[in-house]
Protein backbone atom coordinates (compact mmCIF):
# COMPACT_ATOMS: atom_id res chain seq x y z
CA UNK A 1 0.00 0.00 0.00
CA UNK A 2 1.04 3.60 -0.49
CA UNK A 3 3.04 5.41 2.17
CA UNK A 4 1.38 8.77 2.79
CA UNK A 5 4.79 10.45 2.69
CA UNK A 6 5.66 9.16 -0.78
CA UNK A 7 5.12 11.08 -4.00
CA UNK A 8 1.85 10.29 -5.80
CA UNK A 9 2.03 8.10 -8.89
CA UNK A 10 -0.50 9.72 -11.21
CA UNK A 11 -0.14 6.94 -13.79
CA UNK A 12 -1.76 4.37 -11.47
CA UNK A 13 -5.59 4.26 -11.31
CA UNK A 14 -5.65 4.04 -7.55
CA UNK A 15 -8.83 4.61 -5.57
CA UNK A 16 -9.35 6.07 -2.12
CA UNK A 17 -11.61 4.47 0.48
CA UNK A 18 -12.55 7.19 2.97
CA UNK A 19 -14.29 5.77 6.03
CA UNK A 20 -16.56 7.83 8.26
CA UNK A 21 -15.92 6.06 11.56
CA UNK A 22 -12.46 4.98 10.42
CA UNK A 23 -11.32 3.76 13.84
CA UNK A 24 -14.48 1.75 14.59
CA UNK A 25 -14.74 -2.04 14.54
CA UNK A 26 -16.08 -2.34 11.00
CA UNK A 27 -13.66 0.09 9.35
CA UNK A 28 -10.71 -1.37 11.25
CA UNK A 29 -11.68 -4.89 10.20
CA UNK A 30 -11.98 -3.77 6.57
CA UNK A 31 -8.60 -2.03 6.79
CA UNK A 32 -6.87 -5.04 8.35
CA UNK A 33 -8.50 -7.26 5.74
CA UNK A 34 -7.46 -5.08 2.82
CA UNK A 35 -3.82 -5.03 3.90
CA UNK A 36 -3.86 -8.77 4.61
CA UNK A 37 -5.24 -9.44 1.13
CA UNK A 38 -2.70 -7.13 -0.48
CA UNK A 39 0.12 -8.96 1.34
CA UNK A 40 -1.25 -12.41 0.51
CA UNK A 41 -1.82 -13.10 4.19
CA UNK A 42 -5.53 -13.84 3.77
CA UNK A 43 -7.92 -15.25 1.17
CA UNK A 44 -10.64 -13.02 -0.36
CA UNK A 45 -13.45 -15.05 1.22
CA UNK A 46 -16.60 -12.95 1.51
CA UNK A 47 -15.76 -10.46 -1.26
CA UNK A 48 -18.39 -10.69 -3.96
CA UNK A 49 -16.10 -8.84 -6.37
CA UNK A 50 -13.67 -11.77 -6.22
CA UNK A 51 -16.22 -14.20 -7.69
CA UNK A 52 -15.24 -15.80 -11.01
CA UNK A 53 -18.07 -14.06 -12.86
CA UNK A 54 -16.21 -10.75 -12.40
CA UNK A 55 -12.84 -11.94 -13.70
CA UNK A 56 -13.03 -9.76 -16.82
CA UNK A 57 -14.34 -6.65 -15.06
CA UNK A 58 -11.78 -3.82 -14.67
CA UNK A 59 -12.22 -3.40 -10.93
CA UNK A 60 -9.55 -1.53 -9.01
CA UNK A 61 -6.95 -3.95 -7.66
CA UNK A 62 -7.14 -4.44 -3.91
CA UNK A 63 -3.56 -3.26 -3.49
CA UNK A 64 -4.46 -0.06 -5.38
CA UNK A 65 -6.96 1.01 -2.72
CA UNK A 66 -5.67 3.66 -0.32
CA UNK A 67 -7.44 4.11 3.01
CA UNK A 68 -8.19 7.34 4.86
CA UNK A 69 -11.05 8.59 6.95
CA UNK A 70 -12.65 10.60 9.72
CA UNK A 71 -13.40 9.67 13.31
CA UNK A 72 -14.11 11.33 16.63
CA UNK A 73 -11.55 9.12 18.38
CA UNK A 74 -7.76 9.06 18.17
CA UNK A 75 -6.97 5.48 19.20
CA UNK A 76 -4.26 4.11 16.87
CA UNK A 77 -5.53 1.62 14.32
CA UNK A 78 -3.08 -1.05 15.47
CA UNK A 79 -4.37 -0.73 19.04
CA UNK A 80 -7.98 -1.02 17.85
CA UNK A 81 -7.07 -4.02 15.70
CA UNK A 82 -5.33 -5.66 18.66
CA UNK A 83 -8.46 -5.24 20.79
CA UNK A 84 -10.56 -6.88 18.05
CA UNK A 85 -8.07 -9.75 17.84
CA UNK A 86 -8.30 -10.18 21.61
CA UNK A 87 -12.06 -10.60 21.17
CA UNK A 88 -11.55 -13.35 18.59
CA UNK A 89 -12.36 -11.36 15.44
CA UNK A 90 -9.10 -12.41 13.78
CA UNK A 91 -5.66 -13.55 14.88
CA UNK A 92 -2.91 -11.59 16.61
CA UNK A 93 -0.56 -12.83 13.92
CA UNK A 94 -2.65 -11.12 11.26
CA UNK A 95 -2.45 -7.81 13.13
CA UNK A 96 1.33 -8.20 13.40
CA UNK A 97 1.56 -8.89 9.67
CA UNK A 98 -0.11 -5.58 8.78
CA UNK A 99 0.97 -3.44 11.73
CA UNK A 100 3.28 -1.23 9.66
CA UNK A 101 0.48 -0.63 7.14
CA UNK A 102 -1.91 0.31 9.94
CA UNK A 103 0.63 2.73 11.41
CA UNK A 104 1.06 4.44 8.03
CA UNK A 105 -2.70 4.65 7.56
CA UNK A 106 -3.00 6.55 10.86
CA UNK A 107 -1.36 9.45 9.00
CA UNK A 108 -4.37 9.60 6.64
CA UNK A 109 -7.05 9.60 9.36
CA UNK A 110 -8.46 12.93 10.45
CA UNK A 111 -10.23 13.91 13.63
CA UNK A 112 -13.76 15.23 13.16
CA UNK A 113 -13.53 18.76 14.49
CA UNK A 114 -16.87 20.19 15.60
CA UNK A 115 -15.40 23.26 17.26
CA UNK A 116 -15.98 25.55 14.29
CA UNK A 117 -18.54 28.35 14.32
CA UNK A 118 -21.04 26.83 11.86
CA UNK A 119 -22.01 23.52 10.31
CA UNK A 120 -20.86 24.84 6.94
CA UNK A 121 -17.42 25.25 8.50
CA UNK A 122 -17.52 21.57 9.54
CA UNK A 123 -18.55 20.51 6.03
CA UNK A 124 -15.78 22.62 4.48
CA UNK A 125 -13.16 21.09 6.79
CA UNK A 126 -14.27 17.53 6.11
CA UNK A 127 -14.48 18.11 2.34
CA UNK A 128 -11.00 19.65 2.37
CA UNK A 129 -9.65 16.57 4.18
CA UNK A 130 -11.10 14.32 1.47
CA UNK A 131 -9.79 16.38 -1.45
CA UNK A 132 -6.37 16.74 0.17
CA UNK A 133 -6.24 12.95 0.58
CA UNK A 134 -7.17 12.47 -3.07
CA UNK A 135 -4.62 15.00 -4.31
CA UNK A 136 -1.71 13.84 -2.13
CA UNK A 137 -2.09 10.24 -3.28
CA UNK A 138 -2.95 11.04 -6.89
CA UNK A 139 -6.15 9.04 -6.69
CA UNK A 140 -8.47 8.55 -9.64
CA UNK A 141 -11.46 8.90 -7.32
CA UNK A 142 -12.50 8.61 -3.68
CA UNK A 143 -15.40 6.58 -2.33
CA UNK A 144 -16.72 7.74 1.05
CA UNK A 145 -18.27 4.95 3.12
CA UNK A 146 -20.23 5.84 6.24
CA UNK A 147 -19.68 3.06 8.78
CA UNK A 148 -20.15 5.24 11.86
CA UNK A 149 -22.42 4.47 14.80
CA UNK A 150 -26.18 4.57 14.24
CA UNK A 151 -27.64 7.93 15.24
CA UNK A 152 -31.17 8.98 16.24
CA UNK A 153 -33.38 10.15 13.38
CA UNK A 154 -33.81 13.95 13.34
CA UNK A 155 -37.12 15.77 13.53
CA UNK A 156 -38.18 17.27 10.21
CA UNK A 157 -36.93 20.79 9.45
CA UNK A 158 -37.63 23.28 6.63
CA UNK A 159 -33.91 23.20 5.74
CA UNK A 160 -34.29 19.55 4.73
CA UNK A 161 -36.49 20.58 1.80
CA UNK A 162 -35.01 23.84 0.49
CA UNK A 163 -31.50 24.56 -0.74
CA UNK A 164 -31.81 28.21 0.25
CA UNK A 165 -33.06 27.35 3.73
CA UNK A 166 -30.27 24.81 4.16
CA UNK A 167 -27.56 27.29 3.11
CA UNK A 168 -28.92 29.83 5.58
CA UNK A 169 -29.08 27.28 8.41
CA UNK A 170 -25.59 25.94 7.75
CA UNK A 171 -24.16 29.48 7.89
CA UNK A 172 -25.99 30.34 11.12
CA UNK A 173 -23.81 29.87 14.24
CA UNK A 174 -26.92 29.29 16.36
CA UNK A 175 -28.22 26.34 14.33
CA UNK A 176 -27.14 22.71 14.09
CA UNK A 177 -29.78 21.31 11.73
CA UNK A 178 -27.92 18.40 10.14
CA UNK A 179 -27.15 15.20 12.05
CA UNK A 180 -23.55 13.99 11.83
CA UNK A 181 -24.21 11.50 9.00
CA UNK A 182 -25.76 14.24 6.86
CA UNK A 183 -22.80 16.55 7.54
CA UNK A 184 -20.52 13.75 6.30
CA UNK A 185 -22.71 13.22 3.24
CA UNK A 186 -22.64 16.95 2.46
CA UNK A 187 -18.84 16.89 2.71
CA UNK A 188 -18.64 13.93 0.31
CA UNK A 189 -20.85 15.77 -2.17
CA UNK A 190 -18.76 18.93 -1.87
CA UNK A 191 -15.58 16.91 -2.44
CA UNK A 192 -17.08 15.19 -5.50
CA UNK A 193 -16.70 11.74 -3.93
CA UNK A 194 -18.97 8.75 -4.42
CA UNK A 195 -20.85 7.74 -1.28
CA UNK A 196 -22.08 4.53 0.33
CA UNK A 197 -24.29 4.72 3.44
CA UNK A 198 -23.74 1.49 5.34
CA UNK A 199 -25.75 2.58 8.39
CA UNK A 200 -29.46 3.44 8.83
CA UNK A 201 -28.57 7.00 9.87
CA UNK A 202 -29.93 9.98 7.94
CA UNK A 203 -27.11 10.51 5.41
CA UNK A 204 -28.69 11.35 2.01
CA UNK A 205 -32.23 10.68 3.22
CA UNK A 206 -32.97 14.39 3.10
CA UNK A 207 -34.53 15.73 -0.11
CA UNK A 208 -32.19 18.72 -0.24
CA UNK A 209 -29.04 16.61 0.10
CA UNK A 210 -30.31 14.04 -2.40
CA UNK A 211 -30.83 16.89 -4.86
CA UNK A 212 -27.31 18.18 -4.15
CA UNK A 213 -25.82 14.75 -4.79
CA UNK A 214 -27.67 14.37 -8.07
CA UNK A 215 -26.67 17.85 -9.19
CA UNK A 216 -23.04 17.12 -8.31
CA UNK A 217 -23.11 14.01 -10.50
CA UNK A 218 -21.76 11.60 -7.89
CA UNK A 219 -22.67 7.93 -7.67
CA UNK A 220 -24.18 6.81 -4.37
CA UNK A 221 -25.68 3.71 -2.79
CA UNK A 222 -27.40 2.77 0.46
CA UNK A 223 -28.79 2.12 2.93
CA UNK A 224 -27.91 0.05 6.01
CA UNK A 225 -25.70 -2.92 5.27
CA UNK A 226 -27.46 -6.30 4.94
CA UNK A 227 -25.16 -8.83 6.57
CA UNK A 228 -26.95 -11.29 8.84
CA UNK A 229 -30.55 -11.73 9.98
CA UNK A 230 -32.01 -9.49 7.29
CA UNK A 231 -29.92 -11.25 4.63
CA UNK A 232 -31.39 -14.56 5.74
CA UNK A 233 -34.91 -13.11 5.75
CA UNK A 234 -34.60 -11.88 2.16
CA UNK A 235 -33.52 -15.37 1.12
CA UNK A 236 -36.23 -17.26 3.02
CA UNK A 237 -39.24 -14.97 2.54
CA UNK A 238 -39.41 -15.48 -1.27
CA UNK A 239 -39.43 -19.25 -0.63
CA UNK A 240 -42.66 -18.97 1.37
CA UNK A 241 -44.19 -16.73 -1.30
CA UNK A 242 -43.13 -19.01 -4.15
CA UNK A 243 -44.74 -22.03 -2.43
CA UNK A 244 -47.88 -20.00 -1.62
CA UNK A 245 -47.46 -20.53 2.11
CA UNK A 246 -49.11 -17.70 4.04
CA UNK A 247 -46.75 -16.20 6.60
CA UNK A 248 -48.68 -15.03 9.66
CA UNK A 249 -45.87 -13.93 11.94
CA UNK A 250 -42.12 -13.45 11.77
CA UNK A 251 -40.59 -12.59 15.14
CA UNK A 252 -36.96 -11.73 15.61
CA UNK A 253 -34.53 -11.11 18.46
CA UNK A 254 -30.98 -9.77 18.10
CA UNK A 255 -28.40 -10.05 20.87
CA UNK A 256 -25.16 -8.13 20.55
CA UNK A 257 -22.51 -6.38 22.60
CA UNK A 258 -19.55 -4.18 21.69
CA UNK A 259 -19.95 -0.63 20.44
CA UNK A 260 -23.03 -1.43 18.35
CA UNK A 261 -24.78 -3.00 21.30
CA UNK A 262 -24.13 0.05 23.45
CA UNK A 263 -25.25 2.43 20.69
CA UNK A 264 -28.44 0.51 19.93
CA UNK A 265 -29.38 0.37 23.60
CA UNK A 266 -30.54 3.96 23.03
CA UNK A 267 -34.23 3.68 22.01
CA UNK A 268 -33.94 6.65 19.67
CA UNK A 269 -30.83 5.31 17.94
CA UNK A 270 -32.35 1.85 17.51
CA UNK A 271 -35.55 3.20 15.95
CA UNK A 272 -34.04 3.66 12.49
CA UNK A 273 -32.43 0.22 12.62
CA UNK A 274 -35.72 -1.50 13.47
CA UNK A 275 -37.56 0.28 10.67
CA UNK A 276 -34.83 -0.59 8.17
CA UNK A 277 -34.71 -4.26 9.17
CA UNK A 278 -38.48 -4.79 8.89
CA UNK A 279 -39.18 -2.79 5.73
CA UNK A 280 -37.85 -5.47 3.39
CA UNK A 281 -39.69 -8.24 5.23
CA UNK A 282 -43.04 -6.50 4.92
CA UNK A 283 -42.35 -5.84 1.24
CA UNK A 284 -41.80 -9.56 0.68
CA UNK A 285 -44.55 -11.16 2.80
CA UNK A 286 -47.10 -8.38 3.27
CA UNK A 287 -47.89 -5.60 5.70
CA UNK A 288 -50.37 -7.74 7.64
CA UNK A 289 -47.65 -10.06 8.96
CA UNK A 290 -47.03 -9.66 12.69
CA UNK A 291 -43.31 -8.93 12.91
CA UNK A 292 -42.09 -8.00 16.41
CA UNK A 293 -38.36 -7.31 16.42
CA UNK A 294 -36.05 -6.70 19.37
CA UNK A 295 -32.41 -5.65 19.61
CA UNK A 296 -30.86 -6.20 23.03
CA UNK A 297 -27.46 -5.14 24.34
CA UNK A 298 -25.61 -8.08 25.93
CA UNK A 299 -22.15 -6.65 26.71
CA UNK A 300 -20.36 -9.96 27.34
CA UNK A 301 -21.08 -11.08 23.76
CA UNK A 302 -18.61 -8.48 22.52
CA UNK A 303 -18.59 -8.27 18.72
CA UNK A 304 -20.46 -11.55 18.18
CA UNK A 305 -24.08 -11.01 17.14
CA UNK A 306 -26.72 -13.70 17.54
CA UNK A 307 -30.12 -13.45 15.86
CA UNK A 308 -33.10 -15.74 16.42
CA UNK A 309 -36.14 -15.78 14.15
CA UNK A 310 -39.42 -17.65 14.60
CA UNK A 311 -41.58 -17.89 11.46
CA UNK A 312 -45.15 -19.16 11.57
CA UNK A 313 -47.03 -19.87 8.33
CA UNK A 314 -50.21 -21.60 7.18
CA UNK A 315 -49.92 -24.43 4.67
CA UNK A 316 -52.27 -26.75 2.76
CA UNK A 317 -55.60 -27.47 4.49
CA UNK A 318 -54.78 -24.97 7.20
CA UNK A 319 -51.81 -26.92 8.54
CA UNK A 320 -49.18 -25.01 10.52
CA UNK A 321 -45.65 -24.56 9.20
CA UNK A 322 -42.97 -23.35 11.62
CA UNK A 323 -39.36 -22.44 10.93
CA UNK A 324 -36.82 -21.30 13.51
CA UNK A 325 -33.40 -19.95 12.60
CA UNK A 326 -30.27 -18.99 14.51
CA UNK A 327 -27.58 -16.81 12.98
CA UNK A 328 -24.40 -16.10 14.92
CA UNK A 329 -21.28 -14.37 13.60
CA UNK A 330 -18.84 -11.53 14.08
CA UNK A 331 -20.84 -8.80 12.41
CA UNK A 332 -17.80 -6.77 11.39
CA UNK A 333 -16.21 -9.67 9.51
CA UNK A 334 -19.49 -10.18 7.64
CA UNK A 335 -19.68 -6.50 6.74
CA UNK A 336 -16.01 -5.68 6.03
CA UNK A 337 -15.72 -7.49 2.68
CA UNK A 338 -18.98 -5.88 1.52
CA UNK A 339 -17.56 -2.45 2.34
CA UNK A 340 -14.52 -3.22 0.18
CA UNK A 341 -16.86 -4.47 -2.58
CA UNK A 342 -18.76 -1.18 -2.45
CA UNK A 343 -15.55 0.82 -2.81
CA UNK A 344 -14.62 -1.18 -5.90
CA UNK A 345 -18.02 -1.09 -7.61
CA UNK A 346 -18.73 2.59 -6.88
CA UNK A 347 -15.30 3.40 -8.30
CA UNK A 348 -16.30 1.36 -11.35
CA UNK A 349 -19.57 3.31 -11.64
CA UNK A 350 -17.64 6.57 -11.43
CA UNK A 351 -15.21 5.43 -14.12
CA UNK A 352 -18.19 4.63 -16.34
CA UNK A 353 -19.61 8.12 -15.81
CA UNK A 354 -22.63 6.89 -13.87
CA UNK A 355 -24.24 9.02 -11.18
CA UNK A 356 -27.19 9.09 -8.84
CA UNK A 357 -28.50 6.14 -6.83
CA UNK A 358 -27.09 2.87 -8.17
CA UNK A 359 -30.17 0.73 -7.62
CA UNK A 360 -28.40 -2.46 -8.70
CA UNK A 361 -26.33 -2.38 -5.52
CA UNK A 362 -29.47 -3.12 -3.49
CA UNK A 363 -28.18 -6.60 -2.57
CA UNK A 364 -25.82 -4.92 -0.08
CA UNK A 365 -28.55 -3.08 1.83
CA UNK A 366 -31.60 -3.59 4.00
CA UNK A 367 -33.30 -0.47 2.63
CA UNK A 368 -31.93 -0.06 -0.93
CA UNK A 369 -32.01 3.37 -2.51
CA UNK A 370 -33.61 3.50 -5.93
CA UNK A 371 -35.14 0.02 -5.74
CA UNK A 372 -38.20 -1.70 -4.29
CA UNK A 373 -36.70 -5.15 -4.86
CA UNK A 374 -35.80 -7.00 -1.64
CA UNK A 375 -35.58 -10.67 -2.67
CA UNK A 376 -31.90 -11.50 -2.43
CA UNK A 377 -31.72 -13.75 -5.49
CA UNK A 378 -33.29 -11.07 -7.68
CA UNK A 379 -31.03 -8.40 -6.19
CA UNK A 380 -27.94 -10.52 -6.79
CA UNK A 381 -28.85 -11.23 -10.40
CA UNK A 382 -29.32 -7.49 -11.02
CA UNK A 383 -26.00 -6.73 -9.29
CA UNK A 384 -24.01 -9.25 -11.33
CA UNK A 385 -25.52 -8.09 -14.61
CA UNK A 386 -24.86 -4.44 -13.74
CA UNK A 387 -21.22 -5.02 -12.78
CA UNK A 388 -20.56 -6.96 -15.97
CA UNK A 389 -22.36 -4.38 -18.12
CA UNK A 390 -20.58 -1.46 -16.46
CA UNK A 391 -17.25 -3.21 -16.83
CA UNK A 392 -17.81 -3.43 -20.58
CA UNK A 393 -18.54 0.32 -20.70
CA UNK A 394 -15.32 1.10 -18.83
CA UNK A 395 -13.29 -1.17 -21.14
CA UNK A 396 -14.76 0.55 -24.21
CA UNK A 397 -13.97 3.97 -22.77
CA UNK A 398 -10.39 2.87 -22.09
CA UNK A 399 -10.01 1.64 -25.67
CA UNK A 400 -11.36 4.90 -27.09
CA UNK A 401 -9.05 6.91 -24.82
CA UNK A 402 -6.06 4.82 -25.91
CA UNK A 403 -6.89 5.64 -29.54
Amino acid sequence: MTDSASSPDFTTPRVGAWFIGARGSLATTATVGLFALARGAAAPTGLTTENDEFDDVPLVALDDIVIGGHDIYEVPLAAKAASLAAGGMFSDALVDAVRADLDRTDDDLRLIDLSGPTQQHHIDRMAADITDFRDRHGLATVVVVDVSSTEPLPADHPAFHSEEALRDALADPTQRVLPASAVAAAAAIQAGAALAAFTPSTSLNLPVLRARAEAAGIAFAGQDGKTGETLLRTVLAPMFTARNLKVRSWAGTNLLGGGDGATLADPEAVRSKLVSKNRGLHSLVGDDVVAPLHIDNVPDLGDVKTAWDHISAVGFLGSRVTLQTTWSAYDSTLAAPLVLDLVRVLALATAAGQSGAIAELGCFFKDPWGSDTHAFADQTAAYVAWVQRTGVLVRLAEEVSAG
